[in-house]
C-alpha cells in the first residue's frame, strides 16, 4: 500500500481513499489491494491530509488520472482538483449514500467494480456546480439542512440534529436571510433553498431525487417558502406537467418553487454571510452568493460493465 504521500513519480492513476467512509467499505471490500493489483497508487486521507490536499499532491507528482474512494464529500473534493487540472476522474462508491456515483450509473452495492475503469474505460463529460469558487457534484443548500450540520452531534445522530432544527423552520421562526429571483416571482426569506448540479427528478416517487443526466448544462433549484395557511397537497402529475411544459413549476399555495437555470443568486437581507451545506459539508459564504453551472467541466472514466442510468419515466 502506498502510504507515503510524498513518493514520486506517479505514472498514471492515483486513488485517494477515505477509509472512514461508509462504515469502512475501503477495508471491507479490499479496495486498496484491488487498486494496487490494477496498477494504481493509493493515498489514504487522515487528520493531517485531506482528500483535496492529496489529490493536488498526486497531480504535482505526475498523476495522469485521479480516483476517489469514499463518500460524496471525498469524491467532490477530488473531482474539483480533477476538473481544475484537466485530469479524468475515477469514482469508487465507498460512502454511505453515493448519490453522485448512483447518478453516474455505477454499482453502489459493489464499490470494487468502479475500479474496472482503470482498464479500458468508457469516457464521459459531466457538469459541475460552482458556488463562488467552490465546486459541488451534488448540491449546495441553505436553511434547515445547513443549520443541522452545525449541530455538535450531527455526525453521530443525524435524525436528532434535524429534529432539533426542523421545527424552527417549519413554524417560521427561522429562515434563509436572503432573497431570490425565480422565473415567476421574487422570494424573500424562504425556509430552504437547494441548488443542485443538474435537476433532480421530482415527478415520480420511485425515482424522487435522482438525476437522469449530469450533462444538461443546468442547475436545478428547489425553494420552500412557508405559507400562512396549511398548503394543499402537491400533486405529482401537476408538478410534472409544469416542469415538462415550461422548465419551472410553482404549485399554488404550497410554497414550493422548482426551476432550472444556469445561475442562481441569493441576495442578502442585511447580513454579510450565509451558512450553507456544500455536498454535505458546512461552509460560511459571503453574500451575495451566486451558484453557476460549469458545463462539461469534468471528464469521468467509467467501467464498461456497470448497471447504468435507467430511462427517465415518461408517464
Amino acid at each position: 500500500m502506498t502510504t507515503d504521500a510524498d513518493r514520486s513519480p506517479y505514472v498514471d492513476a492515483v486513488i485517494v481513499m477515505n477509509s472512514r467512509s461508509g462504515d469502512n467499505k475501503v477495508d471491507r471490500f479490499g479496495l486498496i489491494e484491488k487498486a494496487e493489483q490494477l496498477g494504481a497508487h493509493v493515498l489514504l486521507t487522515s487528520q493531517d491530509r485531506s482528500a483535496a490536499q492529496l489529490a493536488r499532491l498526486a497531480v504535482q507528482s505526475g498523476a495522469q488520472r485521479l480516483g476517489a474512494a469514499g463518500g460524496d464529500g471525498t469524491v467532490s473534493a477530488v473531482a474539483a482538483v480533477a476538473a481544475e487540472t484537466n485530469r479524468p476522474l475515477i469514482v469508487i462508491p465507498a460512502g454511505t449514500r453515493n448519490h453522485f456515483a448512483r447518478d453516474l450509473g455505477l454499482d453502489t452495492k459493489d464499490p470494487g467494480r468502479g475500479m474496472d475503469a482503470l482498464v479500458d474505460p468508457d469516457t464521459i463529460l459531466v457538469d459541475l456546480g460552482m458556488v463562488e469558487s467552490r465546486a459541488f457534484i451534488n448540491n449546495v443548500s441553505f436553511g434547515m439542512y445547513a443549520d443541522a450540520l452545525l449541530e455538535p452531534d450531527y455526525r453521530t445522530a443525524k435524525a436528532r440534529s434535524f429534529a432539533s432544527v426542523a421545527p424552527l423552520y417549519l413554524q417560521g421562526q427561522r429562515s434563509v436571510n436572503a432573497t431570490l429571483d425565480t422565473p415567476t416571482e421574487t422570494i424573500e426569506s424562504p425556509q430552504m433553498v437547494l441548488v443542485s448540479n443538474n435537476p433532480y427528478h421530482l415527478a415520480t416517487i420511485r425515482h424522487l431525487g435522482q438525476r437522469f443526466s449530469l450533462g444538461t448544462g443546468l442547475l436545478g433549484a428547489i425553494i420552500v417558502k412557508r405559507q400562512p395557511d396549511p398548503p394543499p397537497p402537491v400533486l405529482i402529475t401537476e408538478l410534472r406537467h409544469d416542469l415538462l411544459s415550461s422548465g419551472h413549476a410553482q404549485v399554488p399555495g404550497s410554497g414550493l418553487f422548482v426551476y432550472c437555470a444556469t445561475e442562481v443568486t441569493l441576495l442578502g437581507l442585511g447580513e454579510r454571510t450565509l451558512m450553507a451545506a456544500i455536498d454535505g459539508e458546512p461552509a460560511e459564504l459571503d453574500l451575495p452568493v451566486t451558484c453557476r453551472i460549469w458545463a462539461g467541466a469534468l471528464t469521468v472514466h467509467l467501467p464498461k460493465n456497470r448497471p447504468g442510468i435507467p430511462a427517465e419515466p415518461r408517464t
